[in-house]
C-alpha cells in the first residue's frame, strides 16, 4: 500500500527539493506541533521578514488608532480582529485533520482592549527595540503560542501565498496545482478592507496547501512566553537602570513570599509584582531582545528535531507497519479493527526495531501530543473516521474511531511517566465513553524504562486491572532489546 502521508509524497516532489527552498514537509494526514514565531521575524537578518514584521506592526496601528477615534462596532470588531485558522499550513495544535478553533471573540476583545494601553506606544519604546504582539500572551489569560502564531500567519497569509505559488510553479505538475481564490489574502488601507487574491497553489481533498519557511517556525512555544516571563523573573530587575525602582521591584517581591517559598510560591510572587509593576514586561521583553541570536539557534534545532521524530521516524514506523503487518488491511467494527491496529503497533514496536523511532538524541518521546500524532498517522487509509480531542461533554478522548452513530471506540493514551496516570486509570476512559456513548474503550500505556514498568504494573496491581485485556502496555524501552533488532 503506498503510504502518502506527507507534502513531498502526494505531491511527487523531493525532500531535498524541498530543504534546498526552505520549506517544512508538512503532514496532510495530521497538523504538526509547530508554530510561527513573530520573534524570528524581528530578529532575522532577511529584509524580506523584517518587512513582515514592520507590516503587522503597521497593522496593529491601524487596530489601535481606530480603537482610539472611537467605539469600534460588532461589524468592524469581527472584520479587523476576528480570524479564521489558516489550517492550509497543516500546524499549530489540532492533532486530527487540520480544523483548529481559530481566533474568535475572546482574542479579539482581548486585543481591543490592550491596543490603548499595551500598545500605545507604537514606533517610540523607550526600552525595547521594537514593538511586539507577543506582549500580549504575558498579561491576558487564555492567549498562548497557537493564538500568537494564528494571527501572525493571518497577517503574513499573502506572503506565505505567494511563497507556495513559486514553488508549486517551478516544481509541481500542473495537475497538481490549481488556481484558487483567497478570501482575506491582504488588507487594503485605503478601503480597510480584507480584500481576495487569486493564485496558483498545491491543491488535494478539495482545498489548496501551504508552505512554511522553517526558519520562522518553532516549537513548544514562542521566544517571549509567559513561563520564561516568570521563571527568568530574578534577572529581568538586574536590568532596570532606575536603582530606586530597582530596589522597590525586589522588596515588593520579597514581602510576597511565604517564609519557607517553594517553587509555586516564587511563581505566585513574580506574577503579583508583575500585576503591581506592568513596566516589567518591557524589560523582560528586552532582557529576550539581547538574547535573539539564542532564540534564533533553538528554534532551528526544534524544528530539526520535530522533521526528524515526525517525518523520518515516524513516517518510517507507519511504513514498517504496512510492510511487516496486515495493519492496513483490517476492516469490520471498529472495536476489532481498533484491537488489531493496537497488536499490531506494539508488536513493531515491541519485535520489529520500531522502538527505535521513539528516541531523539537517544532520548525518549517524553510527550503525549507526540505519540497521538504517530497513532493518528498509524490509521491512514482506515475507512472509519478518526477523530481526535472529542469533547462530548465530560471531558476529552484521545481518539474516537466511529462507523456511524452506534459503532464507537475510544483509545486514551497515555505515558508511563505521567505522575496521574493511576486517577487516569481509574475513571477517564469510562467518563468518556459514557460521554460518548462509546461501546469499547481500550488505554494504552508507553513506558521508556525498568522502573516505569514496575510503576505501571504496581498501579495495575492496586487498581485489580492486571488483567483487564483492554490495557494494553507497550515496552518502548532499548536497554532490553537484542542488538540484532532491525528497524
Amino acid at each position: 500500500m503506498v503510504m502518502n502521508l506527507y507534502f513531498s509524497d502526494i505531491f511527487d516532489v523531493s525532500e531535498r527539493q524541498l530543504e534546498t527552498y526552505g520549506a517544512f514537509n508538512i503532514s496532510l494526514i495530521t497538523d504538526l506541533p509547530l508554530f510561527v514565531d513573530p520573534f524570528l521575524l524581528f530578529n532575522s537578518d532577511k529584509d524580506e521578514y523584517q518587512f513582515l514584521h514592520q507590516n503587522m506592526i503597521k497593522y496593529l496601528r491601524f487596530l489601535r488608532d481606530k480603537s482610539t477615534k472611537s467605539l469600534v462596532s460588532p461589524g468592524l470588531l469581527r472584520s479587523w480582529f476576528h480570524f479564521s485558522e489558516v489550517k492550509q499550513t497543516w500546524l499549530g495544535f489540532c492533532e486530527a485533520g487540520n480544523r483548529g478553533r481559530g481566533l474568535g471573540a475572546k482574542f479579539a476583545i482581548a486585543l481591543n482592549n490592550n491596543l490603548n494601553t499595551l500598545f500605545s506606544s507604537f514606533g517610540s519604546e523607550s526600552v525595547t527595540r521594537g514593538t511586539h504582539l507577543e506582549k500580549l500572551c504575558l498579561i491576558e489569560e487564555g492567549v498562548g503560542r497557537d493564538m500568537i502564531s494564528d494571527f501572525t500567519t493571518n497577517l503574513i497569509k499573502y506572503y506565505l501565498l505567494a511563497y507556495t505559488q513559486r514553488f508549486a510553479r517551478g516544481f509541481l505538475k500542473r495537475k497538481l496545482r490549481k488556481k484558487v481564490f483567497v478570501p482575506r489574502a491582504c488588507f487594503d488601507y485605503d478601503t480597510e478592507t480584507w480584500v481576495t487574491r487569486t493564485f496558483e497553489l498545491p491543491y488535494y481533498d478539495g482545498d489548496y496547501v501551504l508552505l512554511t519557511p522553517k526558519d520562522i517556525l518553532t516549537r513548544d512555544d514562542t521566544w517571549i512566553n509567559k513561563g520564561d516571563f516568570v521563571h527568568d523573573f530574578n534577572e529581568i530587575p538586574k536590568a532596570i537602570e532606575n536603582a530606586s525602582l530597582r530596589d522597590e521591584i525586589n522588596n515588593y517581591f520579597y514581602t510576597q513570599l511565604p517564609r519557607k517559598p517553594d517553587e509555586k510560591d516564587y511563581e505566585r510572587a513574580a506574577r503579583a509584582t508583575i500585576r503591581k509593576f506592568p513596566e516589567l514586561i518591557d524589560y523582560y521583553i528586552r532582557h529576550k531582545e539581547d538574547r535573539g541570536d539564542e532564540a534564533t539557534r533553538r528554534s532551528i534545532l526544534k524544528v530539526l528535531d520535530s522533521h526528524k521524530l515526525f517525518i523520518q521516524q515516524f513516517g518510517q514506523l507507519v511504513r514498517l507497519l504496512g510492510e511487516q503487518t496486515q495493519f492496513y488491511d483490517l476492516s469490520g467494527k471498529t472495536a476489532e479493527e481498533t484491537a488489531k491496529r493496537i497488536e499490531f503497533f506494539k508488536d513493531v514496536v515491541e519485535n520489529k526495531g520500531g522502538w527505535r523511532l521513539f528516541y531523539v538524541k537517544r532520548k525518549p518521546v517524553r510527550k503525549e501530543a507526540d505519540v497521538h500524532i504517530l497513532f493518528r498517522l498509524t490509521w491512514f487509509g482506515t475507512p472509519s473516521d478518526v477523530s481526535r480531542e472529542v469533547d462530548d461533554g465530560r471531558g476529552t478522548a484521545d481518539f474516537k474511531i466511529s462507523k456511524g452513530s452506534q459503532d464507537k471506540t475510544l483509545v486514551e493514551f497515555k505515558l508511563a511517566s505521567n505522575p496521574q496516570l493511576k486517577r487516569n486509570l481509574q475513571k477517564q476512559l469510562e467518563i468518556y465513553q459514557k460521554a460518548s456513548d462509546a461501546r469499547t474503550g481500550y488505554k494504552v500505556i508507553i513506558y521508556f524504562t525498568r522502573e516505569e514498568f514496575i510503576k505501571v504494573d504496581k498501579i495495575l496491581a492496586e487498581l485489580k486491572m492486571s488483567t483487564n485485556p483492554k490495557i494494553i502496555l507497550v515496552d518502548a524501552r532499548k536497554d532490553n532489546k537484542f542488538p540484532g533488532s532491525k528497524a
